[in-house]
């Protein structure tokens, strides 16, 4: 439900998406779900994605294992804003489990409103890329 809850928000500010799934609520492989937004954003399909499962943690493992994925697990608003200041995360990860839907909202909301800062941060998620070849 809470993926609907930030569907809705998203649609209220007119801001587009694509879902990819899952779809029913049953238990499913969240890899594969980590797998399809990472590779839409690896292919220019998307600029940036969010993430939800019952922790996000496994989500965020899987995404950044793919090039030119920095994702982040963020179940606050502090940390969804400086990841997006200092470390130009492209991916969110929630943990429905850990944050209700107002919480989650303020989070998205930060996230998709912070802009990344550049400058010594640039030379970090440089030196990222260069010491992980991710």
């Amino acid at each position: 439900h809470l993926k609907e809850a930030i569907k809705s928000y998203l649609d209220n500010k007119d801001l587009a998406y694509t879902d990819y799934g899952a779809f029913k609520l049953d238990v499913c492989d969240y890899p594969e779900y980590a797998y399809k937004v990472a590779n839409a954003i690896v292919i220019e399909e998307c600029d940036r994605g969010i993430l939800i499962s019952s922790t996000g943690i496994g989500m965020c493992i899987t995404s950044n294992k793919i090039k030119n994925i920095h994702a982040v697990l963020a179940n606050d608003v502090q940390t969804a804003k400086l990841s997006r200041l200092y470390n130009d995360v492209n991916v969110l990860c929630l943990g429905g489990k850990l944050i209700n839907d107002k919480n989650a909202l303020e989070i998205v909301d930060i996230w998709i409103n912070t802009s990344f800062e550049g400058g010594r941060h640039q030379r970090r998620v440089d030196l990222i890329t260069k010491l992980t070849g991710l």
